[in-house]
């Protein structure tokens, strides 16, 4: 379920057209010169089965998953909203390396959210049975407010996984996701920070915030060398609950959108300006007219779900008064037929000008940014940006994508059941 407050394959670095060395080590950030040497950065997809999403040059999710997940050799440390599976899938044997790892003495934890391991229990308790395994419960109502939304996990303590995919079977198969791999110790530090955090947590101790290096985790870190290097600073939410709070992720995203001067490109589940709670997403629903207003293109590639009532009257109302362009994606069905919480675009990213972009686990709207666990990167750096448009570009060019109508009464969605 995708809930609404919802190798030699590999690569380095997305697009086969620039490799970086991948050694990482443990400990502190090193410095900058030593970090662009031992590093890179991988993105990596899901596409729907039976559409013509499939980018040749991009590594499927399930490989990456499967072969970090095998290549662990002390550690596996994994948060994730929820896990369910229907064997078999292609998240099986990724499952199946999991306990694998476990077998072989890999040290492996698990943090769950608490309010949908009550929907899917069966996977979190067999891991928990596990020996080798430890599983916590994030409980995020009574601590931060909101669900711990995030999905990633961190390999060896050097390697971390992150992206829009949920650890269910049709996330690697029936879904349009992103993620990206990255191999960077200071990057791979600022998560496990997190992680700890969040582990303490779990266990009862909420006042515990790990402790950043003394000299600061030297972000942006150099991934690369020259002029197609990028930079990369890890971003989180929520505020408050964060080792360095200067990495929330939500005023990062403002700054990017209020630097753009050309183009801006989000791509999103959804994006709800207004919750249920009469919250409003101000900052950057502000900082996308503020774009259009300077004469920038926005552009907006967002789910078929978002035609329900009360989200897409105000999305038509921000494209009718702003002049932001916003366009909804149907993806067919599969050729079994239905999927309940499936067939859909699930993908979170931001591009700006072509040079910088986000990359994350957070649909837009207040809760996330301001109750809930949600994990990403911000990447400067023209290759990385240049890559996530041309997939933004092929989907706003497939067929799939149709522009938002101001004045159209949308039928509702078909979600679940």
């Amino acid at each position: 379920m995708i809930p609404r407050s919802a190798s030699p394959l590999l690569a380095p670095l997305l697009l086969a057209t620039v490799s970086f060395g991948s050694g990482c080590v443990g400990g502190a950030p090193p410095k900058a010169a030593t970090e662009a040497t031992t590093s890179a950065l991988t993105l990596f997809e899901t596409t729907p089965t039976g559409t013509t999403l499939n980018q040749e040059d991009l590594p499927d999710a399930h490989t990456v998953w499967l072969e970090q997940l095998q290549s662990a050799t002390r550690s596996l440390d994994l948060a994730h909203f929820y896990l369910v599976d229907e064997p078999p899938s292609r998240l099986t044997p990724v499952i199946d390396a999991l306990f694998d790892a476990a077998r072989r003495g890999v040290a492996v934890r698990l943090i769950a959210d608490e309010k949908f391991y009550a929907t899917y229990p069966t996977l979190v308790d067999q891991l928990a049975a596990t020996p080798g395994v430890s599983v916590r419960r994030f409980n995020g109502p009574a601590h931060m407010g909101g669900v711990l939304h995030a999905k990633y996990f961190i390999v060896d303590g050097a390697k971390v996984v992150l992206g829009s995919q949920n650890f269910d079977w049709r996330s690697l198969e029936h879904i349009h996701e992103l993620g990206v791999l990255v191999e960077s110790p200071a990057v791979a530090r600022a998560f496990v920070d997190v992680y700890e955090t969040d582990w303490a947590i779990c266990g009862g101790d909420t006042s515990f915030r790990a402790t950043p290096p003394a000299e600061g985790y030297g972000f942006p870190a150099t991934i690369g060398q020259g002029p197609r290097a990028l930079q990369v600073t890890p971003v989180f939410s929520a505020p408050g609950w964060l080792p360095d709070e200067q990495l929330w992720d939500e005023p990062r995203l403002v700054a990017l959108i209020d630097g753009a001067r050309r183009q801006v490109r989000v791509q999103l589940l959804n994006m709800d300006l207004q919750d249920r709670e009469g919250r409003r997403m101000e900052a950057l629903e502000g900082a996308l007219r503020r774009a259009v207003a300077r004469g920038v293109t926005v552009e907006l590639l967002l789910a078929d779900w978002s035609q329900r009532p009360g989200l897409i009257e105000e999305l038509q109302a921000l494209q009718r008064e702003s002049g932001v362009r916003v366009h909804l994606v149907t993806i067919p069905q599969a050729e079994q037929g239905f999927i309940p919480f499936a067939r859909v675009i699930h993908a979170k990213y931001l591009t700006v000008d072509g040079r910088a972009a986000w990359l994350g686990t957070s649909n837009w709207a207040w809760g996330y940014f301001h109750e809930g666990r949600n994990v990403g990167l911000i990447v400067e750096g023209e290759p990385f940006a240049e890559r996530l448009d041309a997939v933004f570009q092929s989907l706003l060019d497939s067929g799939y994508a149709a522009a938002l109508d101001p004045d159209t009464k949308y039928p509702l969605p078909r979600i679940g059941e």
